[in-house]
């Protein structure tokens, strides 16, 4: 877990679209703004690890956050697999730090967030993926403040 400063991105993996959002380590356990980024489409994996390459080169992020789907008991999911090999295809392809986050109910949680704020079905559905990444980076930053939050 770097302890440096600087951007943080979010990837909720998906088949057909990958939702990205951004946000800011402060270091010592502080996070500074996160918001969903931008939603990648479609299933061609060099045309998705072109876009990420930019997103990488205009963020110059210090770590990658990857969404780790799991069943409600924690037992790995379908799309678990897919996504540690996602993981380990960004580890490899840009060097950084890239750490598995639990993304249980990710998905659910993001489409109520969007329907909470009026959005149509039309809308949610081009929105929720990068809400979802938004959330897996909420939750990694709650989860690190929490572990340097003193005793």
């Amino acid at each position: 877990m770097p302890e440096a400063s600087g951007s943080v991105l979010a990837f909720d993996f998906g088949i057909k679209r990958i939702g990205v959002a951004i946000g800011t380590l402060l270091g010592a356990g502080q996070s500074g703004p996160a918001r969903a980024l931008t939603t990648i489409a479609g299933e061609v994996t060099d045309a998705r690890f072109a876009a990420i390459a930019a997103l990488i080169a205009e963020w110059q992020p210090v770590l990658l956050l990857v969404g780790r789907p799991l069943n409600d008991d924690g037992t790995p999911h379908e799309m678990t697999a897919r996504c540690e090999r996602f993981a380990n295809q960004l580890r490899g392809r840009f060097r950084l730090p890239v750490e598995d986050v639990d993304e249980r109910f990710s998905s659910t949680e993001a489409d109520a967030n969007l329907r909470q704020r009026g959005l149509s079905w039309q809308q949610r559905k081009t929105q929720v993926d990068a809400e979802a990444a938004l959330i897996i980076l909420q939750s990694w930053f709650d989860l690190h403040a929490r572990s340097h939050s003193p005793a």
